[in-house]
Protein backbone atom coordinates (compact mmCIF):
# COMPACT_ATOMS: atom_id res chain seq x y z
CA UNK A 1 0.00 0.00 0.00
CA UNK A 2 0.86 3.22 -1.30
CA UNK A 3 1.45 6.28 1.46
CA UNK A 4 0.38 9.72 0.05
CA UNK A 5 1.85 12.45 1.07
CA UNK A 6 0.76 14.78 3.62
CA UNK A 7 0.38 18.33 2.34
CA UNK A 8 -1.87 20.74 3.94
CA UNK A 9 -3.56 24.21 3.19
CA UNK A 10 -3.28 27.30 5.28
CA UNK A 11 -5.83 29.12 6.12
CA UNK A 12 -6.09 33.04 7.22
CA UNK A 13 -8.12 33.67 9.65
CA UNK A 14 -9.19 37.33 10.94
CA UNK A 15 -9.22 37.56 14.96
CA UNK A 16 -12.47 38.38 16.19
CA UNK A 17 -12.50 41.46 18.84
CA UNK A 18 -14.48 39.11 21.22
CA UNK A 19 -12.14 36.27 21.24
CA UNK A 20 -10.12 35.15 23.85
CA UNK A 21 -6.10 34.96 22.34
CA UNK A 22 -4.77 31.58 21.02
CA UNK A 23 -1.36 30.54 21.77
CA UNK A 24 0.71 30.07 18.77
CA UNK A 25 2.17 26.89 18.16
CA UNK A 26 5.75 28.33 17.23
CA UNK A 27 6.69 30.39 19.87
CA UNK A 28 3.94 29.54 22.76
CA UNK A 29 3.15 32.92 22.91
CA UNK A 30 -0.42 34.72 22.35
CA UNK A 31 -1.85 35.39 19.13
CA UNK A 32 -2.51 39.18 19.62
CA UNK A 33 -2.49 40.36 15.63
CA UNK A 34 -5.37 41.11 13.59
CA UNK A 35 -4.91 38.39 11.57
CA UNK A 36 -3.61 34.66 12.86
CA UNK A 37 -3.17 31.00 10.62
CA UNK A 38 -4.06 28.19 11.00
CA UNK A 39 -2.38 25.15 9.81
CA UNK A 40 -2.15 21.38 11.11
CA UNK A 41 -5.36 22.21 13.18
CA UNK A 42 -2.98 24.61 15.17
CA UNK A 43 -2.74 28.12 15.07
CA UNK A 44 0.35 30.13 14.25
CA UNK A 45 1.78 34.28 13.80
CA UNK A 46 2.54 35.03 10.23
CA UNK A 47 5.67 35.13 11.06
CA UNK A 48 6.13 31.82 12.73
CA UNK A 49 4.49 29.18 10.30
CA UNK A 50 8.34 28.65 8.44
CA UNK A 51 9.93 25.84 6.97
CA UNK A 52 12.15 23.61 9.08
CA UNK A 53 14.44 23.75 6.19
CA UNK A 54 14.78 27.08 4.37
CA UNK A 55 13.37 29.20 7.16
CA UNK A 56 10.66 30.66 4.56
CA UNK A 57 7.80 32.13 5.30
CA UNK A 58 4.80 29.99 4.58
CA UNK A 59 1.95 32.30 5.56
CA UNK A 60 0.88 33.05 2.15
CA UNK A 61 -2.55 32.60 1.49
CA UNK A 62 -3.57 29.67 0.21
CA UNK A 63 -0.14 28.23 0.61
CA UNK A 64 0.25 24.45 1.24
CA UNK A 65 2.63 23.21 3.25
CA UNK A 66 4.17 19.36 4.12
CA UNK A 67 4.77 17.21 7.15
CA UNK A 68 6.56 14.27 7.56
CA UNK A 69 9.31 13.16 10.67
CA UNK A 70 7.48 16.08 12.69
CA UNK A 71 9.27 18.25 10.15
CA UNK A 72 6.88 21.81 8.68
CA UNK A 73 8.40 22.15 4.72
CA UNK A 74 7.88 23.98 1.97
CA UNK A 75 7.10 22.16 -1.28
CA UNK A 76 11.04 22.52 -2.47
CA UNK A 77 12.47 21.45 0.16
CA UNK A 78 9.70 18.27 0.57
CA UNK A 79 10.79 17.64 -2.60
CA UNK A 80 14.43 17.81 -1.86
CA UNK A 81 14.36 15.58 1.32
CA UNK A 82 11.99 13.19 0.21
CA UNK A 83 12.14 12.74 -3.43
CA UNK A 84 9.54 12.88 -6.34
CA UNK A 85 7.44 10.38 -6.99
CA UNK A 86 9.43 8.26 -9.89
CA UNK A 87 11.75 5.48 -10.84
CA UNK A 88 15.32 4.23 -9.03
CA UNK A 89 17.77 4.21 -11.94
CA UNK A 90 19.32 1.51 -10.07
CA UNK A 91 16.44 -1.35 -10.13
CA UNK A 92 13.56 0.97 -12.17
CA UNK A 93 10.28 0.67 -9.20
CA UNK A 94 8.85 3.39 -7.90
CA UNK A 95 10.09 5.54 -5.75
CA UNK A 96 7.16 6.89 -3.44
CA UNK A 97 7.11 10.85 -2.69
CA UNK A 98 7.54 10.01 1.33
CA UNK A 99 10.53 7.72 0.57
CA UNK A 100 14.12 9.27 1.83
CA UNK A 101 16.53 8.93 -1.49
CA UNK A 102 19.68 10.06 -2.80
CA UNK A 103 20.41 11.73 -5.90
CA UNK A 104 23.83 11.69 -8.06
CA UNK A 105 23.31 14.33 -11.27
CA UNK A 106 19.52 13.96 -12.26
CA UNK A 107 19.20 10.10 -10.92
CA UNK A 108 17.44 9.58 -8.11
CA UNK A 109 18.03 6.02 -6.16
CA UNK A 110 16.21 4.14 -3.13
CA UNK A 111 18.90 4.42 0.11
CA UNK A 112 19.03 0.46 -0.53
CA UNK A 113 19.55 0.94 -3.72
CA UNK A 114 22.52 3.68 -3.83
CA UNK A 115 25.36 0.92 -3.78
CA UNK A 116 28.06 0.39 -5.97
CA UNK A 117 27.00 -1.69 -9.21
CA UNK A 118 29.80 -3.82 -10.02
CA UNK A 119 30.21 -4.97 -6.50
CA UNK A 120 27.31 -3.83 -4.54
CA UNK A 121 29.45 -2.06 -1.63
CA UNK A 122 27.17 0.18 0.30
CA UNK A 123 28.38 3.67 0.54
CA UNK A 124 28.97 6.13 3.87
CA UNK A 125 29.12 9.06 4.60
CA UNK A 126 32.33 10.76 2.86
CA UNK A 127 32.87 7.58 0.30
CA UNK A 128 33.50 8.77 -3.29
CA UNK A 129 31.75 7.36 -5.90
CA UNK A 130 31.87 8.36 -9.52
CA UNK A 131 28.96 7.93 -12.34
CA UNK A 132 30.15 6.20 -15.29
CA UNK A 133 27.41 5.68 -17.70
CA UNK A 134 24.71 6.47 -15.64
CA UNK A 135 26.40 3.14 -13.33
CA UNK A 136 27.15 4.71 -9.72
CA UNK A 137 30.96 3.04 -9.21
CA UNK A 138 32.67 3.07 -6.29
CA UNK A 139 36.21 4.37 -6.71
CA UNK A 140 38.26 0.99 -7.17
CA UNK A 141 35.64 -0.25 -9.74
CA UNK A 142 35.67 3.03 -11.61
CA UNK A 143 39.47 3.13 -11.93
CA UNK A 144 39.72 -0.65 -12.88
CA UNK A 145 37.24 0.22 -15.43
CA UNK A 146 39.60 3.69 -16.51
CA UNK A 147 42.72 0.59 -16.63
CA UNK A 148 40.72 -2.10 -19.32
CA UNK A 149 39.92 0.97 -21.35
CA UNK A 150 43.54 1.92 -21.52
CA UNK A 151 43.69 4.92 -19.62
CA UNK A 152 46.04 3.52 -17.18
CA UNK A 153 48.76 1.75 -16.47
CA UNK A 154 48.40 -2.17 -17.45
CA UNK A 155 49.94 -5.02 -16.33
CA UNK A 156 50.87 -6.21 -19.70
CA UNK A 157 51.10 -3.25 -21.67
CA UNK A 158 54.13 -1.47 -21.03
CA UNK A 159 54.93 0.37 -24.42
CA UNK A 160 54.03 3.88 -22.87
CA UNK A 161 55.56 5.36 -20.27
CA UNK A 162 54.13 5.34 -17.03
CA UNK A 163 54.17 9.30 -16.83
CA UNK A 164 52.18 9.75 -20.17
CA UNK A 165 49.75 7.31 -19.23
CA UNK A 166 49.14 9.14 -15.72
CA UNK A 167 48.74 12.25 -16.98
CA UNK A 168 45.96 10.70 -19.46
CA UNK A 169 44.65 9.31 -16.18
CA UNK A 170 44.50 12.47 -14.77
CA UNK A 171 43.16 14.40 -17.96
CA UNK A 172 40.58 11.55 -18.17
CA UNK A 173 39.11 11.35 -15.06
CA UNK A 174 36.06 13.05 -14.02
CA UNK A 175 35.73 14.77 -10.62
CA UNK A 176 34.41 12.55 -7.78
CA UNK A 177 31.58 12.92 -6.36
CA UNK A 178 31.57 12.67 -2.21
CA UNK A 179 28.62 11.75 -0.11
CA UNK A 180 27.68 14.19 2.53
CA UNK A 181 24.22 14.26 4.69
CA UNK A 182 23.54 17.39 6.17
Amino acid sequence: MQKKEKSFGIQMLSVQPDTKPKGCAGCNRKIKDRYLLKALDKYWHEDCLKCACCDCRLGEVGSTLYTKANLILCRRDYLRLFGVTGNCAACSKLIPAFEMVMRAKDNVYHLDCFACQLCNQRFCVGDKFFLKNNMILCQTDYEEGLMKEGYAPQVNYCSIPFMIKKKALDREMPKSNSISYN
